[in-house]
């Protein structure tokens, strides 16, 4: 399976968070997975690549050309995809995986799991996504989606849409149980 992985890029980070992200990665790589991914070699891209790396799991970083500065994207990769811009590199990880994992991260990293999960809403794809809920991360983003839910302004069917786990092989099973029916996603009634 493609995993893509969406992630913090920066490395002023605490440590416990590359720690479990590079755990997460190897664990995944051992179980068969392929990384698929921003490119990155620092922050919680670095870490995740760092883990497949180490988990021997084959490796796709997506950045365009202007990241191509020494230092900056992660040398390791098995194969590098460029695509032209910002917008090209999202649509090529998200139509290039099976499943998605947000581990933390910044501005980048919100909108990259409200775009994936925006397309499942909208059946677009019934691809996992799981948010990795490291020290409690995404604990306030879901409890304010849940009290948009109970608003009535996001539709109580979005909470099933995505998965949150601290657990790395809890993480690496929901992957692995697959798409769920695109057919059940209704959000017209």
């Amino acid at each position: 399976m493609r995993v893509c992985i969406f992630g913090a890029s920066g490395d002023d980070i605490d440590p416990v968070y590359k720690e479990r992200t590079f755990a997460l990665g190897k664990t995944l790589a051992e179980r068969g997975h392929t990384l698929v991914f921003g490119g990155g070699s620092h922050g919680l891209m670095g870490a995740a690549a760092r883990g497949f790396t180490e988990g021997g799991g084959k490796i796709v970083g997506v950045a365009p050309r202007f990241f191509d500065i020494p230092g900056v994207l992660y040398d390791k990769c098995d194969e590098f995809v460029w695509p032209d811009s910002m917008r090209d590199r999202k649509k090529y990880m998200e139509d290039h995986s099976d499943a998605f994992v947000v581990v933390p991260g910044g501005i980048g990293t919100y909108e990259e799991f409200f775009e994936v999960l925006t397309l499942k809403q909208l059946a677009r794809h019934a691809k996992p996504i799981v948010l990795f809920n490291v020290n409690g991360f995404f604990d306030k983003l879901t409890d304010l989606i849940y009290e948009d839910t109970a608003n009535g302004f996001i539709r109580r069917q979005t909470m099933d849409l995505f998965d949150l786990s601290e657990d790395v092989d809890e993480i690496a099973s929901i992957l692995e149980r697959g798409d769920m029916d695109i057919g059940s996603i209704r959000f017209y009634d």
